[in-house]
């Protein structure tokens, strides 16, 4: 297993925590243990230059996700792909939500690694599957871990 963690946002991040979420993720999905991903935290200004660029939309935004090869069975280790967070945006909404910055990028990086796997919500049914999905992997390796909330 790889998870490559990258942090040029200038603010510390969960780094070691990310690699293992989503090493547990990855199990917890049952895809080969030898997948590869990697997570990258940014600033504003690199999150909005990607947003404009891979979504044509304006502004920063909290997580990104860059698919690469989709594993076709639980036997096929492969580069799953890229996430992208950028910690400030993550430390906003978790005032908003009342949760600590740290577990609002769990959820981030789970949402990230979902997204890759081809996860979606882009209507009501989807949103509900891969929300409750992502809450699910966190609150595992949460408690598996001993992390707070």
């Amino acid at each position: 297993m790889t998870v490559e963690v990258t942090n040029r946002s200038g603010v510390a991040a969960p780094e070691r925590e990310i690699e293992s979420l989503l090493t547990f993720g990855i199990a917890y999905m049952e895809l080969h243990p030898e997948c590869e991903i990697s997570v990258t935290f940014v600033d504003d200004q690199e999150m909005e230059e990607l947003h404009i660029k891979w979504m044509d939309e304006s502004g920063t935004t909290d997580v990104l996700s860059f698919p690469m090869d989709m594993p076709e069975g639980k036997n096929d280790p492969v580069m799953l792909g890229d996430i992208v967070i950028d910690p400030l945006v993550a430390a906003q909404q978790a005032t908003t939500a009342g949760h600590s910055t740290d577990h609002e990028i769990f959820i981030l990086a789970a949402h990230g690694l979902l997204h890759i796997l081809g996860y979606d919500h882009a209507d009501r049914d989807e949103e509900k599957v891969m929300f409750d999905l992502q809450e699910t992997i966190v609150k595992k390796w949460e408690t598996k871990n001993g992390t707070p909330l």
